[in-house]
């Protein structure tokens, strides 16, 4: 496949029509300049950011009080402060229609389907805001969803963010401990839950699971609870239909400074406790704001799904897509049950414009060599977007061949470190195959090497050389900030080192590599994990792979773990493919030095691997948290394994 060659091309009309396009007009009006495409709109958004981020705020028209000052102390990166002056609601932007068109579609696997409408939403959020307000919420107080991706996790969201509290979630599916890891820090006075949720056509109950978590979490109050899987209402809790009954005159909006905490995230938990990474009013809706309206061109009408969990930060940006008047398509469930096409029949159902999932998904629909193409016509459909770990070239392919053809891909990377995207899509640029689009604008995305030296065409880490307003506002319990200064700041000195390993292109494109911190270094020479599980994922008796580099003989070696499809066995003859195949499309350097078949994989709640702790329990060392992991037993599968130990 050439890469030099374009994938997707946008056509003039859709140019023409994009809301980038029209940002670019009232800037050149604005500032009597002739920015004519992105390149050059990039760079002034550097050059000029604190322009940039105030046109960003009149175009997609936030709703508050922007104030005199756009920027304080902004060569301090850790601690610059964004719109210092401003005052604005988060819930109040999300809440600016006012119709009888739909806001909110929801499928729960085939249990459960539902609807709500812009007033409809207004009325429930309005309900439940007052009566938080009479159980005495106060600006500051955190409230904890342990919830499906329903409407009703959303509702609860903004009648939350309306009172100027803070919102933070998981998914049923999370475990006692890992909840009570999270929640246990940020003491939540109220929780939001149901009885149950459906997962690959099964029930499960949580019911026992909330009675734990609110004997060991002692901040929660009370728990309003939702009854959605027919287990029903523990006797304890307060109804939410009980709640709705009681209809509310209006929202009373509570102003907000633009760097007072909205949201509280937490990181995976993988090497001690989460952290719980806390997030601004305005810095998080300015920055989603810019993604979706300028970068993923949504507009309002546009029905606009990802597949996530109130676990992964993607439910946090979803949301926000109601700030640009489109509905969002919620979706709960397995991706694969009853079949392999059941996302894609609901795309042509709801009439999804923009299709949001994770990688992993669309290999693992490549393997299963399912073709919506040839089912689904998706007329509504202009961009797929894809994050939560690299999307390889063959998955580019994939894509253009077997959903369709005339629609944006969008390899977007960010995390929840910003609650947001470094990487992003562009409507105006082409798709080549394996590269993200662009830098995000507003972001002084570069490359560094080790020295901190920026690259051009070399591989190296992401880093950001200018403050931007979706930086955490801080780490929840982090008084000194010492935490926050490490994960970020202890690399390179006033300079955002992300953790990504990655090359920018001579396109100005993207190509990730994967994590820093999972990089393989032998002979001395980095190589990227995402190299590797490229190629050897192709190959038709590999469903999926992790490699770490485990210490041996004062170096560094490469191994490989592979899991088969049904009844294989690792052979002598499979290994050597494995690794001619890996010498073939990398370089010798890249071959394992030993190859290993498991039977499964750990992973995160969130779906990804977890390279660091194979490599923990490799070198038996402890790996904490174990609970935070989806499948933590599987970790047993990769300890003191003969062939590791020659």
């Amino acid at each position: 496949m050439n890469n030099s060659q374009p994938l997707w091309t946008p056509s003039q009309s859709s140019i023409e029509a994009a809301n980038l396009s029209a940002f670019i007009d009232q800037v050149n009006q604005r500032y009597n300049l002739d920015i004519a495409d992105y390149d050059a709109l990039y760079r002034w958004s550097i050059d000029e950011a604190e322009r940039f981020w105030s046109e960003v705020w009149d175009f997609c028209g936030i709703v508050g009080d922007k104030g005199e000052q756009i920027l304080l102390d902004g060569d301090d990166i850790e601690q610059a402060q964004w719109f210092p002056d401003a005052r604005l609601n988060f819930a109040e932007n999300l809440l600016r229609e006012h119709s009888d068109e739909v806001a909110i579609v929801f499928r729960a696997e085939d249990q459960v389907e539902s609807s709500l409408s812009w007033r409809e939403l207004q009325a429930q959020v309005a309900s439940v805001a007052a009566w938080l307000r009479a159980q005495g919420l106060q600006p500051g107080d955190r409230v904890a969803g342990y919830l499906p991706n329903m409407p009703e996790a959303v509702v609860a969201m903004l009648a939350v963010a309306s009172q100027g509290a803070i919102w933070t979630s998981t998914s049923p599916d999370f475990g006692v401990d890992s909840v009570v890891d999270r929640f246990g820090q940020t003491a939540p006075r109220f929780l939001f839950s149901v009885d149950g949720y459906f997962y690959n056509g099964k029930k499960h109950s949580i019911n026992a699971k909330i009675d734990q978590i609110c004997e060991q979490v002692g901040a929660i109050e009370q728990v309003v609870q939702i009854e959605f899987a027919g287990f029903g209402r523990r006797a304890a809790s307060v109804s939410w239909q009980e709640i709705l009954a009681e209809p509310a005159a209006g929202i009373s909006f509570v102003p907000c400074g633009f760097n007072d905490p909205l949201y509280v995230l937490y990181s995976s938990g993988t090497t001690g406790k989460p952290k719980c990474i806390t997030h601004g009013v305005g810095g998080t809706l300015i920055q989603h704001l810019k993604e979706q309206v300028l970068h993923c061109d949504i507009k309002p009408g546009d029905r606009v799904f990802y597949f996530t969990t109130l676990g992964w930060m993607m439910w946090n940006w979803l949301v926000s897509a109601l700030a640009s008047r489109a509905t969002l398509v919620l979706y709960d469930g397995s991706p694969f049950y009853p079949d392999g096409e059941v996302l894609w029949r609901y795309a042509a159902d709801a009439g999804m414009s923009f299709f949001g999932t994770s990688a992993k998904y669309i290999d693992a629909m490549k393997k299963a060599e399912l073709a919506p193409i040839d089912s689904f016509e998706l007329p509504a459909l202009r961009s797929i977007a894809s994050t939560g770990s690299v999307l390889a070239p063959e998955s580019f392919d994939y894509v253009y061949d077997r959903i369709k053809q005339d629609v944006c891909l969008a390899s977007i990377s960010g995390g929840t470190d910003i609650v947001s995207c470094f990487v992003l899509s562009c409507p105006l640029r082409p798709v080549y195959r394996g590269e993200a689009q662009c830098r995000g604008l507003g972001l002084a995305v570069d490359v560094f090497d080790d020295e901190g030296r920026s690259l051009h065409g070399e591989k190296g880490e992401l880093v950001c050389t200018q403050s931007f307003p979706s930086q955490p506002v801080y780490f929840w319990g982090d008084d000194t900030g010492e935490r926050y200064h490490d994960a970020y700041f202890g690399r390179f000195d006033n300079v955002w080192h992300h953790g990504d390993y990655v090359m920018l292109t001579d396109r100005d494109g993207i190509v990730i590599y994967g994590r820093s911190d999972a990089t393989l270094n032998p002979g001395g020479v980095r190589i990227g994990t995402a190299e590797i599980y490229r190629h050897v994922e192709q190959l038709d008796e590999v469903i999926e792979s992790i490699v770490i580099g485990q210490d041996w003989d004062s170096d560094v070696r490469v191994v490989l773990f592979v899991v088969l499809q049904d009844d294989l066995e690792l052979d002598d003859a499979l290994a050597e493919r494995i690794r001619r195949t890996v010498r073939d499309k990398c370089t010798p350097r890249h071959v394992p030095a030993k190859i290993l078949q498991v039977a499964e994989i750990p992973r995160t709640k969130s779906g990804k691997i977890v390279e660091l702790a194979v490599r923990e329990v490799v070198h038996d060392r402890p790996v904490k948290n174990l609970h935070s992991l989806a499948n933590p037993d599987a970790l047993e599968l990769y300890r003191n394994l003969p062939e590791l130990q020659s």
